[in-house]
């Protein structure tokens, strides 16, 4: 039988089933599926389930919803951001049946998920940092994402504690507005600690390309960059070429201490469980879609790594004071007045942003000290 017939075959079978005829009209092959009351959630990745960041991170919450009642959860890893994730989805949705999918990638947003949710009402997706625009976006579209510069901050506090030549590095992927809060966020909270301190940012040109990530790290090490952190999908060959150049390192995604047992301050983590639940939860139950959810430390979005070996006491006082701010509402990351590296004011003197102001979220600059071009 081929594919494209037995698709149909299996459309056929469902929509007799779906009409109330006779089940031998169908297919035995599909009755389970029919029948079967497990909600079906899709997942896709765009790296390795276990890259040691982005696509971990979303992993360790698919991992966790599988364990609900009722729910089967499907994943596809290594999906290229071009219509290879369309085809994913949709089998998805045909072959397993799905009723929500998460595509976790960030170019997945425009134009892919956004073609499906149109050919697919009834389904619904959820899209990892896309900026969901009310009158814009399908209503069967939804944005989750998590205040994780909070977490970039506290990276920023300890790194200026740790910090020697006061010369910090960040390697990151692209110059959009996700990436460059983190980049501010770390640079503010390093200057809190010492306000002279500089922050030498590489952008790589793509999420994944290890081979650059290694070299950009190497460089800033032999510049006299005394700690780096980073904005990338797997940190790994980050971490592991500091602690191999005895530099200290801040993590991002996941979990990285393990890689740099010598050299690892902290990290800032993603806790996706949180949106994945209420998504789930929602769906099941027949509430209408969240189409914009977020959160930081207060809400469970994100979470500190557990302080490395090299992080001082100073530090871990300044940083937990801080963090139960942060948890309590009271702390204010983009205040005036600040300006950017080339002198402008970007948040006038007197202005307080919120983490939920949507202007944090199409951020195009980079705070004064930070060495690197938007």
């Amino acid at each position: 039988m081929s594919h494209d017939l037995h698709n149909r075959s299996r459309r056929t079978a469902l929509k007799t089933l779906a009409a109330g005829a006779a089940a031998t009209a169908a297919s035995p092959l599909w009755l389970p599926r029919a029948f079967a009351a497990d909600f079906v959630v899709g997942v896709i990745y765009v790296g390795p389930k276990d890259d040691y960041g982005y696509s971990q991170a979303q992993a360790q919450a698919a991992a966790a919803i599988k364990k609900m009642p009722g729910v089967k959860v499907i994943e596809q890893e290594k999906v290229a951001e071009t219509t290879d994730v369309q085809k994913v989805m949709a089998s998805m949705i045909e072959e397993d049946g799905a009723k929500l999918v998460f595509p976790t990638s960030f170019g997945y947003f425009d134009p892919h998920m956004l073609k499906m949710a149109e050919k697919y009402p009834q389904v619904r997706f959820a899209h990892c940092g896309g900026l969901w625009t009310e009158g814009k976006h399908p209503k069967n579209t939804a944005s989750y994402f998590g205040y994780i510069d909070e977490c970039q901050y506290l990276n920023g506090v300890c790194a200026g504690h740790a910090t020697k030549s006061k010369k910090l590095g960040f390697i990151a992927a692209k110059p959009i507005p996700q990436v460059l809060r983190n980049i501010n966020a770390f640079t503010l909270g390093a200057k809190s600690v010492k306000p002279d301190i500089t922050t030498q940012v590489i952008f790589t040109g793509d999420w994944l390309l290890p081979v650059k990530e290694a070299e950009a790290a190497n460089s800033l090490i032999d510049q006299g960059v005394d700690v780096i952190t980073m904005h990338v999908d797997s940190p790994k060959v980050v971490v592991e070429t500091c602690e191999r150049r005895g530099i200290h390192v801040c993590g991002y995604h996941a979990d990285q201490s393990a890689l740099a047992p010598k050299g690892y301050l902290t990290g800032a983590e993603w806790n996706w469980l949180t949106p994945y639940t209420t998504h789930v939860k929602d769906a099941m139950a027949g509430k209408p879609l969240n189409n914009f959810l977020r959160g930081g430390l207060k809400e469970g979005f994100v979470k500190p790594s557990p302080y490395g070996k090299a992080v001082s006491e100073g530090a871990r006082k300044q940083a937990d004071a801080i963090k139960a701010q942060m948890m309590k509402g009271d702390f204010a990351i983009f205040k005036g007045e600040l300006k950017d590296n080339t002198g402008k004011v970007v948040v006038p003197a007197g202005t307080v942003h919120k983490q939920t102001d949507v202007v944090l979220e199409q951020m195009n600059w980079l705070v004064a000290g930070v060495i690197g071009k938007v």
